[in-house]
Order: structure tokens, then sequence, then C-alpha cells
């Protein structure tokens, strides 16, 4: 198994408020989470990386995952931490006041992987079945075209396009997409923040995600092509290749 993480501010905003990364277990099972920020005076980034280094900490201390229902549950009280750490720094100080941060994660073992979510980041698998989205964004936009009151097409262009619903730490309880499927060696994972889907569409990522090229070529190539179409957002994203057993980063 093969992943690499990438992250860049873009080209509009003054701070990165994405966070990320790839760890691993006792067992040296993967677990890979991409974060992203919002709220409060310079505060996304807070809880971001709140998120983040929960997960790390939780997962490098834990033992192997057996089943896909106790991945589940893992990463289902993991997230119930992360909104309680982060809404408790939030009421507690002013100066976090509203932040919270969306969350997609996926726990990879050789046989299945386990992904939850809450937000618009975003999780796609590459198989044999194709390249399909596998989260379904808590945003505002995805709740007017799933009532059929505007149409995909105008969903990209909608001026409250960037509306989540649903953020870790912004409310004392919060309920989590979490899903279980098998998996093979070939497939891909890609995990990524809204902005680089705000850019590439999912017929592109397609083509990058089936290319031949090294991992962390792939991912560059997708920063770089969000960032000369405006790249207005922080963009981050992790691909993670099923291919090999041999495990690894690139910072």
């Amino acid at each position: 198994m093969k992943a690499t993480f990438l992250t860049d501010r873009g080209q509009v905003r003054n701070f990165n408020e994405d966070s990320g990364g790839i760890f691993y277990n006792q067992e040296n099972q993967l677990l890979a989470i991409i974060a992203d920020g919002m709220g409060g005076h310079q505060a996304g980034d807070v809880a971001s990386k709140m998120a983040v280094d929960i997960v790390q900490k939780l997962w490098s201390e834990s033992e192997g995952i057996q089943s896909p229902e106790e991945a589940e549950s893992w990463i289902s009280n993991i997230l119930n931490e992360i909104n309680i750490e982060i809404f408790n720094e939030a009421s507690e100080n002013e100066e976090f006041k509203g932040m919270g941060t969306t969350a997609v994660l996926a726990l990879c073992t050789q046989e299945f992987v386990t992904i939850g979510h809450i937000g618009d980041s975003r999780c796609y698998i590459n198989n044999d079945n194709g390249f399909q989205q596998l989260t379904e964004d808590h945003s505002l936009v995805n709740e007017l075209v799933k009532t059929g009151q505007i149409s995909t097409e105008d969903a990209e262009h909608h001026p409250r396009k960037n509306i989540v619903l649903k953020a870790l730490g912004t409310e004392q309880s919060v309920h989590a997409d979490i899903k279980s499927l098998s998996w093979e060696k070939s497939n891909r994972l890609l995990l990524c923040s809204d902005g680089l889907t705000d850019k590439i569409p999912n017929d592109e990522l397609e083509v990058f995600i089936n290319s031949e090229k090294d991992l962390l070529e792939i991912g560059q190539t997708m920063i770089e092509i969000a960032n000369e179409r405006g790249g207005e957002d922080n963009i981050s994203l992790i691909i993670i290749d099923q291919s090999s057993k041999e495990a690894g980063e690139n910072p």
C-alpha cells in the first residue's frame, strides 16, 4: 500500500486552513485524513489541526483493526471525540468562537476500507467499477440538488456553493456518514478538500487517478491545475494505492 499527502495554500488565501496526514497504527495499518477548517479569526487552521492531531495520537496508539464493524466503531468514536474537543475549545475561547472543520477519513486494511466524513471534503474510489464518489456532501447546494430545486449544473456555479451544513465542532453532537467496502490490488482512493473538486471535475479527476505516473507527481499536477484555474481556496489531497504491500508517505 502506497500513499501520498499534499496540501497547498492556493493563490488567494493568506493562510492554509487545511490539515491532513497519513498515519499508521501498531499493526502498520494506514489511516488517512483531510480536514478543511473554517470560522473564527484565523481559527480554521486551529480546528483542522486539532482534528488531525487527535487522529494521529489515538491511531498511533491503537492495535490492529480486524473487521469493518470495528473500523466503523473506531471512526465514529474518534469523530465524536474530535467534535467535543473543538466545540469545547471554541466555547471557552472567544477568539475561536464559531470555528469548525470538515473531515474525511479512510481506514485502510488489505481487505477493506472504511470511510467516515462530515462536511464537503470528499473520498473517491477507482476500481473495476470505474471512478466513484463514495461520500455525499453535507452542503447547502447538495440539499438543493437532492430536493430538485436546482440542477447539478446549477450547483457548480451557485453563489452559496461553499456553505456546509455539518462540521466538526460547531454543534455539541454531530452524526457522521460512515461506510465500509472491500477493495483489491490496483484500486485507488482519493481524499480531498473542496479546493480541489471546485476546480477539477470528476471526469478529469478520473483521468489523473488512472495515470501510471508516481502518486506524488499525480498529486502535484492536480494541485498545479487547481491553482492555474484560480486557486481561490486551500487545496489538499491524499492518494492511496492498494497495489503494493509497502507503506510510505511523501511529505
